[in-house]
């Protein structure tokens, strides 16, 4: 007979006693984040009818939650844990309230860290920011911006925009601060960036109490372990070959490896087998070279994580 799938109920008897409540960002970031734990080892599923995503941990609840609110419920307790940029930790001036585990390089749509900016219309006369004086400015980060401007001695008109900030730019403001990646949006708007106000980075960060508990702490800990170590994978690639064993110092020469690399004997004798890791930028360039350099049977395979 086939095994009927668990009920609601059933699945919920068999949850563990102690569970880590984890907040995810929900919208922009969402995407880049499941993918990212996918890879770590942890399938996450969204469901546009549960509130809950499922995933195939019992001892962890996910909630997804706008990136700006997270920090605020992990220092509220109502979160265990939850990955937020810092730039909504010092938003919203929970940086204290919180244990920072860790910091992970990725975007929306790339490995680089977003950068909120001040920008203007190209034929803005706007140059720097003392050009702000008494003018008005459209922006999410209403915090951020107000301890830029009083950092230089600045005075002007900052309202909260609830969206579409780029739109406002030339009609209905004279500058927006605005969050980016690359800058091709504002570019595509006709909009010149005059200033960095913050650079940010996602970062896992623990509820005070929760980090204390050890269960809790050994899990968030194992939790940035993995993580970090599926996004280093994400730009490096495994590398094996076969080597007569008198080619070896001249080869080990030109190797870029992370560490030593794994030198092992074959059965055939004079032979050696060479593994290690590399950039994957770096493969293009390497292979010819290392065949040159008398190399036979070179595999590369791709990384699932790369724990040091």
């Amino acid at each position: 007979m086939s095994k009927k799938p668990e009920s609601a109920a059933t699945a919920a008897t068999n949850a563990p006693a102690t569970r880590l409540k984890l907040g995810l960002p929900k919208g922009s970031l969402q995407e880049a984040t499941l993918e990212k734990f996918a890879r770590a080892g942890w399938n996450i599923t969204v469901s546009s009818r549960s509130y809950e995503p499922y995933v195939d941990d019992p001892s962890l609840q996910i909630r997804l939650i706008r990136a700006q609110e997270i920090g605020r419920y992990v220092a509220l307790g109502y979160l265990d844990a939850g990955l937020t940029g810092i730039d909504w930790i010092h938003e919203n001036g929970v940086a204290s309230q919180v244990h920072e585990v860790g910091e992970f390089l990725f975007s929306k749509a790339t490995r680089q860290p977003t950068r909120w900016v001040l920008a203007v219309p190209e034929e803005s006369p706007i140059q720097t920011v003392k050009d702000l004086e008494g003018k008005r400015i459209a922006t999410e980060v209403v915090g951020m911006t107000k301890r830029w401007l009083k950092k230089h001695g600045v005075k002007a008109e900052i309202e909260f925009s609830w969206g579409a900030t780029e739109v406002k730019a030339r009609e209905l403001v004279d500058a927006i601060v605005d969050v980016t990646e690359t800058g091709s949006s504002l570019r595509a708007n006709k909009l010149r960036i005059v200033d960095t106000l913050m650079v940010s980075t996602p970062r896992l960060v623990a509820n005070k109490v929760a980090w204390k508990d050890e269960w809790k702490r050994r899990k968030i800990e194992s939790i940035a372990m993995l993580l970090k170590g599926a996004i280093e994978a994400e730009v490096k690639v495994g590398l094996k070959l076969n080597l007569r064993e008198k080619d070896l110092p001249n080869l080990l020469q030109s190797l870029p490896s992370l560490r030593n690399p794994t030198v092992s004997s074959l059965s055939q004798s004079g032979w050696v087998a060479v593994e290690t890791i590399i950039d994957e930028p770096v493969v293009r360039e390497m292979i010819p070279q290392l065949k040159a350099l008398g190399a036979e049977g070179i595999i590369e395979y791709p990384l699932n994580k790369v724990v040091y």
